[in-house]
């Protein structure tokens, strides 16, 4: 990880601890988040937690401080903006990326946007309050599609369903195995990019791909996706595990 990022989590957590107050990190992939919560931030560090809008959230902050500590409890700053066609029935089909490749051409950083959920045509978005204003006036337009940005108090409750759970079948419970049927890879190329450390289960790096799943269980694989386990549903005939897992 990053020297300076490291750097900059520790000054963070000591600001917090000596001024007994909330400080925030930008949002941080998985892949930071495991790093921090492995991070030796010392005695005069504050506690550490994660949020990112809503439990399911895969970007999430970093927030020092607590209610014991501060005197007090506060939310992250954090809003709800919602991006809609201005004309629903001349819209294209909008999909994360196009969200997400309209926002960054604003000249915004990834780590200034969170999740992107995705309802309706409609995508959802989660960043710092203090960007939304700017979000609002500058965002007009997703592809070829004139869009309309307003500020929501909460994200709709079907953005937190999770998906239809999916059928695969495989040797056996390994990381590999899943990471290859779910995202359709070779079990060579499922490995070797767990060996490179593209893999988290539950949030937190995996490095074996001989690690074995259990129900329940978060798995992300970066550049390709992430999908919650739900365990062995039975078995063919020729002995192959019948599994499921939900595909986000």
């Amino acid at each position: 990880m990053d020297q300076t990022a490291q750097k900059r989590w520790a000054e963070l957590a000591e600001r917090a601890f000596s001024r007994c107050c909330y400080t925030y990190t930008e949002f941080l992939s998985l892949a930071e988040q495991d790093s921090l919560s492995r991070f030796p931030l010392g005695k005069n560090a504050a506690p550490l937690h994660f949020w990112g809008g809503f439990p399911e959230a895969e970007r999430k902050l970093a927030c020092f401080g607590s209610p014991e500590l501060c005197g007090y409890e506060e939310e992250p700053p954090l809003c709800y903006i919602e991006i809609k066609a201005r004309q629903a029935r001349f819209a294209e089909q909008l999909s994360h990326r196009d969200f997400l490749g309209a926002l960054l051409s604003l000249g915004l950083r990834r780590s200034l946007l969170g999740d992107i959920l995705i309802y309706e045509n409609r995508g959802y978005l989660i960043c710092f309050a203090h960007m939304g204003s700017f979000i609002l006036e500058q965002l007009q337009q997703v592809r070829r599609t004139s869009v309309f940005c307003s500020l929501v108090d909460v994200l709709p409750d079907v953005s937190l369903l999770l998906p239809e759970p999916q059928g695969f079948q495989v040797a056996s419970e390994r990381l590999d195995a899943l990471l290859a049927a779910v995202y359709h890879l070779s079990r060579s190329e499922s490995q070797l990019l767990v060996s490179r450390g593209r893999a988290a289960v539950n949030d937190r790096e995996c490095l074996s791909g001989d690690t074995l799943l259990q129900q329940g269980d978060r798995v992300s694989l970066r550049g390709y996706g992430r999908f919650l386990y739900e365990g062995a549903v039975g078995s063919t005939r020729k002995g192959r595990l019948r599994v499921s897992a939900r595909v986000f």
